[in-house]
């Protein structure tokens, strides 16, 4: 090939690269991998740029695993609730509370209705009832109480929106719209309308000064970068939670919202706006802000049980916009921000409630696609030329040059409160540099990165890499597989817990789902979630895998095993004793990423799922540490089993044969062969209903060594010796309970 030629090729494959950028920026293409870079770059600038300190204007009250210790479990009483807002504003003085909850059902918990079938039926005739009654029912009506507080108060209420294609239930009563559906002509931002919500009761929404619904956004990676403060409804506009607390918090004063036109390099852009509490916000074309986290904890987090008590700090509170949430485990919504992959949600509203009151809200300005459409033409044109040229030594300087000045613009818009992407431009002139110095280094890399991306948090590292060698084999889209599942659960995990000071329980925890991950992960299974202390994995996906109920089974063996090390060290430290049981099951299950718009999950669904989480549930009635069910077992040649009985799980017509695994056939000791076979024959004697060979049989058995297990059946015998089972008993024991 001639110079000519070779020129012509590297000039048309860099013309053709910047196609690709400039069509990725003009929406005709997508990328993934630039959005990746633009995700990698602002949370860097983030980061370096963001303010740290306290901030003594917004408080977050906690519903932490103290208060639910204190008051009980959520949701609390109405009265409890009158007697926390009445302490926040009457004891401490606090500007405003907005509510990260949702009080969509009546409190029956006084016992007023009770009492008022009395007055109406028994004690009708009672004067001496009905006038106790008269006196008792204001104060019995929990409801009432608690409207009157929020009347009293500048209280925004939250709620929740049911997006487009989830639903369009609607409970509850929503507040009026805050602005007129066109407000923001010629823009329509928010669209798609939500299609349901999820409010709070007419009584309390009718009588409160405000309320916002309180949806998380999150990008494609699931990071929480952007929120909306404006959604479209019905006949107008509705506020975030964040902007409706700012609003009471100044007064209530009604809502401004226009549009403003703004001229660039002769061209005119919509810029909408918003003004809630006498401050303008500005807003994205799609009604959207950056939220401004600040670095570090600047906002307090006050124990609702030690404000029910009069115990919290006044300077904490006094005078501050107050935001009422949750961190305690099974209440907590958990964010993944820039600053981290467990942030609490409402301290995401407490974050713009700061940055509406500093003026410090950023958006993504109407004229940035444009501004990078043409970033990335011209820079492309201009390095393509000087590596046309001037060769990969000279090229590397243009770039480095040219990265600067695009550094140096990003922080110019950055300081203006502007998000101005700049990942595309960016990537053009590292794109071309590499293009134009070794060909294909980034397409041969990119998969890689992607499946390691996509599956490293549910496989082991090791399986990451071999799904890297071949990408294309694997998909995180739905699909139905024959699969093992497996769940485990400590046994007693309440009182268990009951022993433990919250720091020393996560230890605990966190030292026993390290043991059992990597258990898991060495027979190559997947792990789909942690549910307190509960564990759940699959095997089969994404990597295919033919002896996976042999490995399912292998696993739960190995669990147990390392039980006995595992509270030795626990015991040296104090701690209680771990004993847990565990469910396997093989079938067929959907599995894929499956979740919502602002989380994903690549996790399994079906009845084989649902019936391994119920033999987890059911080991401790048998007193045994695993069970498996019949296809299991006949997909496993490589372990022994020995069966415990036939049931019906609760959802489930269709009798199931679950069996206790006892160790690889290889190598097991012929005592425990010998026991098995004993108690299957005495279970053979049961089921025909031969109480006797089966009574001597167990009691043989728990002679020599004494399980639970036999102590059941033997119970079981005495009882159908008083009371026979009918004539069409099928020996199969029904279970009625989860």
């Amino acid at each position: 090939m001639s110079r000519n030629s070779s020129r012509l090729v590297q000039a048309g494959l860099s013309a053709l690269f910047v196609l690709l950028i400039a069509a990725h920026v003009a929406g005709l293409l997508h990328i993934a991998s630039m959005q990746r870079a633009e995700a990698w770059l602002y949370d860097a600038w983030l980061k370096r740029t963001a303010p740290s300190g306290v901030d003594d204007r917004v408080a977050i009250l906690d519903i932490d695993e103290a208060s639910l210790k204190s008051i009980g479990r959520w949701p609390w009483s109405r009265d409890t609730m009158t007697t926390l807002v009445e302490q926040l504003f009457d004891r401490y003085g606090v500007a405003a509370v907005g509510f990260d909850v949702v009080f969509a059902e009546p409190d029956t918990s006084s016992g007023l209705d009770t009492l008022k079938q009395l007055a109406q039926r028994e004690l009708a005739g009672s004067r001496d009832f009905r006038g106790v009654f008269e006196q008792l029912a204001p104060r019995l009506d929990y409801d009432a109480r608690f409207a009157r507080a929020l009347a009293e108060r500048p209280i925004s209420l939250g709620y929740y929106f049911i997006p487009d294609g989830y639903g369009d239930a609607k409970t509850g009563m929503l507040p009026p719209p805050s602005l007129p559906a066109g407000v923001f002509a010629p823009l329509q931002p928010g669209l798609p309308s939500p299609t349901g919500y999820g409010a709070n009761l007419a009584a309390f929404q009718s009588v409160a000064q405000g309320a916002g619904f309180f949806n998380m956004r999150a990008d494609e990676d699931g990071t929480a970068r952007q929120m909306s403060l404006v959604s479209p409804y019905g006949a107008g506009y509705y506020l975030a939670l964040s902007a409706s607390t700012l609003r009471v918090a100044f007064g209530g004063d009604a809502v401004l919202a226009g549009v403003d036109r703004q001229a660039v390099l002769g061209r005119r852009y919509a810029a909408p706006w918003l003004e809630a509490g006498g401050i303008r916000i500005p807003l994205g074309a799609d009604g959207t802000v950056h939220v401004p986290y600040q670095a570090g904890s600047p906002f307090p987090y006050v124990s609702a049980a030690q404000v029910l008590a009069g115990k919290a700090p006044l300077e904490q509170l006094e005078n501050r916009i107050v935001l009422l949430g949750s961190t305690a485990p099974g209440l907590a919504d958990l964010r993944v921000t820039p600053f981290s992959n467990a942030f609490p949600g409402v301290e995401i509203h407490a974050h713009l409630i700061a940055g509406m009151l500093d003026g410090t809200i950023r958006i993504t300005p109407p004229w940035s696609d444009d501004a990078r459409l043409l970033a990335v033409l011209l820079l492309g044109a201009l390095l393509t030329a000087v590596l046309l040229r001037f060769g990969p030594t000279i090229g590397l300087a243009a770039t480095i040059v040219l990265l600067a000045l695009l550094l140096a613009a990003y922080g110019a818009a950055w300081s203006r409160f502007w998000v101005v992407p700049m990942a595309a431009p960016m990537v053009t002139l590292l794109g071309l540099y590499a293009l134009n110095t070794a060909y294909g280094f980034f397409a041969a890399t990119r998969s890689k990165r992607q499946i390691t991306k996509l599956f490293g948090q549910y496989v082991p590292p090791e399986l990451a890499a071999e799904m890297s060698q071949d990408p294309a084999h694997y998909t995180m889209e739905g699909q139905s597989r024959d699969m093992t599942v497996l769940f485990s659960d400590i046994r007693g995990f309440t009182n268990f817990s009951e022993k433990l000071p919250p720091t020393e329980l996560a230890e605990v925890l966190n030292a026993y789902l390290s043991t059992m991950t990597r258990i898991i992960q060495q027979h190559q299974g997947t792990i789909d979630k942690y549910i307190g202390d509960a564990v759940m994995a699959f095997w089969n996906a994404p990597v295919d895998l033919r002896d996976h109920a042999a490995r399912g089974v292998a696993t739960a063996l190995d669990m147990q095993a390392a039980l006995p090390q595992l509270n030795r060290e626990f015991a040296e430290r104090g701690w209680p004793e771990v004993k847990i049981g565990v469910g396997v099951n093989t079938g067929r299950m959907s599995v894929g990423n499956m979740g919502s718009e602002f989380r994903m999950s690549y996790t399994v669904m079906g009845d084989a799922v649902n019936l391994g989480s119920r033999l987890e549930g059911i080991t401790k009635q048998y007193g045994v540490g695993i069970l498996a069910t019949q296809p299991t077992v006949d997909a496993d040649p490589l372990h022994a089993f020995m069966k415990i009985d036939d049931v019906r799980v609760k959802g489930k017509e269709t009798p199931v044969a679950i069996y206790e695994p006892l160790g690889p056939k290889n190598g097991l000791d012929e005592a425990i062969r010998q026991q098995a076979a004993e108690f299957e024959a005495a279970y053979a004697a049961y089921q025909k209903q031969d109480w006797a060979a089966a009574e001597a049989a167990l009691q043989a058995l728990n002679a020599r060594a004494p399980r639970p297990l036999y102590d059941i059946y033997l119970e079981r015998i005495a009882h159908f010796r008083e009371t026979p089972p009918p004539s069409d008993w099928d020996g199969v024991f029904v279970y009625t309970t989860k």
